[in-house]
């Protein structure tokens, strides 16, 4: 048997189990709902054994909760606690059994996530996991730790394991073997060959296992004595003690590392805050200070006078049970536990090819787009051919924090304007590795030399000489773009701190529209829960002639097709058809012909209402006979306060996720930022910035083969 099953609810449902603990069980889990979500239709989350206590969330499936694409109660998603296993484990696997059915009647497909391992039931935990597989007709994907674990050693483990399985009448289809030595990730791929089903094999990742300060102090029972508290979730990815002389503690820092040291130590204590601060040596995840103490009252006083960002955890505990405890300390990934995730993600998608996984999950595959399913195809579309993008605002934190998640995925290469040495800076105390990223200061850049006259060109009309454009082009937003205009980057995105002014300004002045559209628009990505509609304009151009408004429509038609959305095109308006009369209804009925004039390809209605256009009933009774109406996915708004409304009405009232305002019109890709964009809304912007330019080369590519 291969592939997911069907188990009378018309959904199909995959098994995540392990043998013991510390497998890293949750990545798997979390790449495999990733490949669901992507297929389509709605995706559930199952545990049939939480090991919450009472009153407590289960932060495993609290995690994977957040990732479903089906609004489930999460307390529906539990089976059974530990002690009912306990209690009497053939009456729980019954109750197992009945709520499982409860959430597969609302879902497409139901990722089930095995139990931890904390010895359910003899003889092995995962002897009762696979009887639950069994009964809930779900195939299994064996985890397997590799850790430490020679290649042998991990074949002949999931050997006796697999035998387990079947013992129960269950069925594996697929092995990963996690957390392999790097050095030894091949040859474990290659032992686990000749079982005979689908294996992959994954490296140890350590920022999955690492703790984060904030894990350490509440594992410690201390407190935050100093520093940032934001910064508190950065991870440890080393520890010392430091026991020793000031400078042999200093030659021994390593990147992220937390050093335990006793509160009394007041040349320790000082030496790490300044080094932390210095060039030329590591930034450290944070300090343990020890043994109940408090620094002296004039070091402490230095201390907060020097106002360090860096993390200072006080704790009651002596040197030796610090750091037992700190050795001790496994990092989870919990629902804001970003890094973990974008890594966890990451792994996944570099080692366990989606089409490979999908062919052996025998996905269900509805004709539904949900939310989940979009970001996954947008993300993976940037990822397919990562482009150049330049973000002006490097100072900012959400910049940054973006920047590391892109990275991290392998979406796209970045380059970011700032001063070089404030923003490593302050991506060394955010834990964001900017080894790799290009930082230009506009303010001293020589490029700015070379942009002064190209820009003075541009501009001669308006007046413009060299000496001003030498001042303009080191300007932020300016440089940026001028960066663009240059085929330095490939596209860019600005916003976070900059006006929508600021943003777009010197897009007109200088990248200018494309050939045959003289308007600049804008479209919003609404993700509701089954589908993705596109509407425009809702940002830029207040009151649009007919002609501009045609010029939107086609190139929000444009716009939905590049990111796989069919071009239905409905030009809304407060009547639909012949009902209405007026300058507004007729402004609508001559863009509609405009645009049926200039691109007659494009299926395309107007006048008509918002209902008629994406309800089925209302379309029939209206206009019965339209292959757009009723079917609608790019509506077209009469102006920009009906559109701005209906957006964020539609977002707020009906929960969908805005994705927005895409650019569009214009000769390259620049985007804008909303002035509170999340960390998610700058990643979103950038991969649809990122396959923007991947389009506008396929297109420059096409017509240089025409020509």
């Amino acid at each position: 048997m291969t592939g997911t099953a069907k188990n009378g609810t018309g959904a199909r449902s995959i098994f995540i189990a392990s043998a013991e603990g510390d497998t890293g069980k949750s990545t798997i889990a979390l790449g495999v709902l990733a490949v669901l979500t992507a297929a389509g239709g709605r995706v559930g989350v199952f545990r049939p054994i939480s090991r919450a206590a009472a009153g407590e969330r289960d932060y495993v499936l609290d995690l994977m909760h957040s990732y479903a694409s089906v609004d489930i109660p999460y307390e529906q998603c539990i089976g059974v606690t530990y002690d009912d296993v306990h209690a009497d484990p053939d009456a729980a696997i019954a109750d197992i059994v009945d709520r499982y059915h409860t959430v597969a009647k609302q879902c497409d497909n139901v990722l089930v996530i095995g139990s931890d391992y904390t010895d359910v039931a003899a003889p092995s935990e995962l002897s009762f996991n696979a009887r639950i597989a069994a009964n809930l007709s779900a195939p299994i994907i064996l985890v397997v730790k590799a850790f430490e674990q020679e290649p042998s050693e991990v074949k002949a483990i999931t050997d006796l394991l697999l035998a387990e399985i079947r013992s129960e009448h269950a069925t594996a289809v697929a092995i990963v073997a996690n957390r392999c030595d790097p050095d030894q990730r091949k040859a474990v791929a290659e032992a686990l060959q000749p079982i005979g089903i689908r294996s992959w094999a994954l490296p140890e990742e350590p920022i999955l296992v690492a703790p984060t300060m904030g894990e350490l102090r509440d594992a410690l029972g201390g407190t935050l004595y100093s520093g940032d508290a934001d910064l508190l979730d950065h991870e440890a990815m080393d520890m010392m003690v430091g026991g020793m002389t000031v400078e042999h503690i200093l030659e021994r820092l390593s990147e992220s590392m937390v050093v335990i040291a006793p509160a009394d130590r007041s040349d320790v204590l000082l030496a790490l805050v300044n080094a932390n601060a210095a060039e030329g040596f590591p930034r450290l995840a944070g300090i343990v200070i020890n043994g109940g103490l408090h620094p002296h009252p004039m070091i402490d006083a230095l201390v907060k006078g020097l106002r360090p960002t860096l993390p200072i955890v006080a704790c009651e505990h002596g040197t030796y049970e610090t750091a037992r405890i700190a050795a001790h300390t496994r990092g989870r990934m919990l629902t804001d536990s970003v890094r973990k995730i974008d890594a966890a993600m990451s792994v996944m998608e570099r080692y366990v090819a989606p089409n490979e996984l999908i062919a052996e999950l025998d996905l269900h595959e509805p004709d539904v787009v949900t939310p989940q399913m979009f970001e996954y195809q947008l993300i993976s579309q940037a990822k397919a051919d990562p482009q150049h993008i330049v973000l002006p605002e490097g100072n900012d934190d959400r910049i940054l924090r973006a920047t590391d998640r892109l990275l991290r995925r392998g979406m796209v290469r970045i380059t970011l304007l700032g001063d070089p040495d404030a923003v490593r800076r302050r991506g060394n105390e955010l834990g964001i590795d900017l080894a790799h990223v290009e930082i230009i200061d506009p303010a001293t850049s020589p490029l700015a030399e070379e942009f002064a006259p190209i820009y003075m060109e541009l501009r001669k009309h308006k007046g413009m000489t060299l000496e001003r454009a030498a001042e303009v082009v080191r300007d932020e937003s300016y440089f940026g773009t001028m960066l663009l205009h240059t085929g330095r980057v490939d596209g860019m995105v600005s916003g976070a701190v900059h006006t929508t002014a600021q943003t777009i300004r010197p897009a007109f002045e200088i990248i200018k529209t494309v050939p045959g559209v003289s308007t600049v628009s804008s479209v919003f990505f609404m993700l509701l829960a089954d589908k993705v509609l596109t509407y425009g304009d809702c940002a830029i151009v207040p009151d649009p002639t007919a002609t501009e408004l045609a010029d939107i429509a086609i190139s929000s038609a444009q716009t939905a097709a590049a990111f796989g959305i069919e071009q239905r095109v409905a030009m809304l308006s407060y009547s639909t058809g012949a009902s209405g009369a007026g300058a507004d209804v007729d402004k609508v009925i001559q863009a509609t012909e405009l645009v049926r004039e200039r691109a007659p390809e494009l299926l395309v209605e107007g006048p008509i209402q918002y209902d008629a256009a994406v309800e089925p009933s209302v379309a029939t009774a209206k206009m019965p006979d339209s292959p757009v109406a009723g079917r609608a996915t790019v509506l077209i708004f009469p102006d920009l306060n009906t559109g701005n409304n209906t957006y964020k009405a539609v977002q707020r009232s009906a929960g969908a996720i805005a994705i927005g305002p895409v650019l569009q019109g214009l000769n390259k890709p620049m985007n804008d930022l909303s002035r509170g964009a999340l960390v998610t809304d700058i990643v979103n912007t950038v991969a649809i910035t990122a396959i923007q330019a991947q389009n506008n080369k396929k297109s420059q590519n096409a017509g240089k083969a025409q020509a």
